[in-house]
């Protein structure tokens, strides 16, 4: 029996936006009762960082600006030329009772999958490689995508009472690649895998307000994102 899952493809955000409408996503996923998948990009270059990272140390390491609070954890993500995505679960869903290793797990499957069909060969790292702490595509942690041995997708998770939200990056590899092949082939994989149908998705008033109060109040703020 198949169930449908949302779409949503945003297309490029400032860096305050794409954080508070994941996390506006995530609040309403109880209400929206069925699975989300966003793809969204960036306005301008910017750095994503874990939820508990410390802001001075990143600020360090970093040149990239602004560097800006992700409601997930994980390490610090470059934001350039990546294709990012989120994935919300309700709280009722199967993915939402995963462990985190196992839902991890299971959204690289999918992106190697996706590769795969667009004719790009990447596996999972079967270990963690080297790291420099705090980073998140330098060195990679078991169940990474990886293309000849470079990292090239990671996720970070939350789950809270009201779902799981996923965020994940792909620093796709450098050959000629087009970003919509590989959004078309994470669809039709999903179709396949998860024996699911999409239907495409776009934020209400109510949904879009609520992310605008949280980018304007939370994530452009320094108070938040240098607050440990």
């Amino acid at each position: 029996m198949s169930e449908t899952w949302l779409l949503l493809q945003s297309g490029l955000g400032e860096p305050a936006w794409n954080m508070a409408l994941d996390e506006a996503l995530l609040e309403s996923a109880p209400q929206m009762a069925k699975p989300i998948l966003r793809f969204y990009g960036w306005t301008e270059p910017a750095g994503s960082f874990g939820y508990s990272q410390h802001f001075a140390e990143l600020e360090r390491v970093t040149n990239l600006r602004p560097l800006i609070r992700r409601p997930t954890g994980g390490g610090l993500v470059p934001h350039n030329a990546d294709w990012t995505y989120s994935l919300i679960f309700p709280p009722n869903h199967s993915w939402y009772a995963l462990k985190a290793v196992e839902s991890y797990e299971r959204v690289h499957v999918w992106i190697r999958d996706a590769f795969q069909k667009i004719g790009v060969t990447t596996e999972l790292s079967p270990c963690c490689k080297k790291e420099i702490p705090g980073q998140c595509f330098v060195g990679a942690e078991k169940s990474d995508v990886l293309w000849y041995g470079r990292k090239i997708a990671g996720a970070a998770q939350r789950r809270t009472k009201s779902g799981l939200l996923i965020q994940g990056s792909v620093q796709p590899p450098p050959i000629s690649l087009l970003r919509s092949d590989w959004e078309k082939a994470m669809c039709n994989v999903a179709c396949e895998n998860f024996r699911m149908t999409w239907k495409k998705f776009a934020p209400d008033s109510d949904l879009s307000n609520h992310a605008a109060s949280l980018a304007n109040e939370k994530y452009s703020q320094a108070s938040y994102n240098q607050k440990r």
